[in-house]
């Protein structure tokens, strides 16, 4: 009972060094302590793969969002404050 709480503790620290990762650098220490662990955990490296595919879908949503943004030109944007201005009575 002792093995499966300290199995699911280091996996529970693995995944938050692997998300960790994406953000900042990892220590050496935690570096070679997640490396250690992903040699022997299969669910481990499973959820790292995953990861990893979703944080670049989420960059690549992110970057497509921003090329396809709409643009509104000093006119538009001037004809819908006169609208709004006269909606509001100035």
């Amino acid at each position: 009972m002792v093995a499966i709480k300290k199995i699911i503790r280091n996996c529970r620290q693995a995944t938050l060094l692997i998300e960790k990762q994406t953000t900042d650098k990892l220590t050496v220490k935690e570096f070679l302590s997640l490396r250690l662990h992903l040699l022997f955990c299969s669910v481990c490296r499973l959820f790292k793969k995953q990861s990893v595919a979703i944080n670049k879908m989420m960059i690549n949503l992110i970057k497509a969002a921003e090329t396809n943004a709409p643009k509104l030109d000093d006119a538009y944007k001037t004809s819908l404050q006169q609208q709004i201005d006269e909606k509001i009575g100035k």
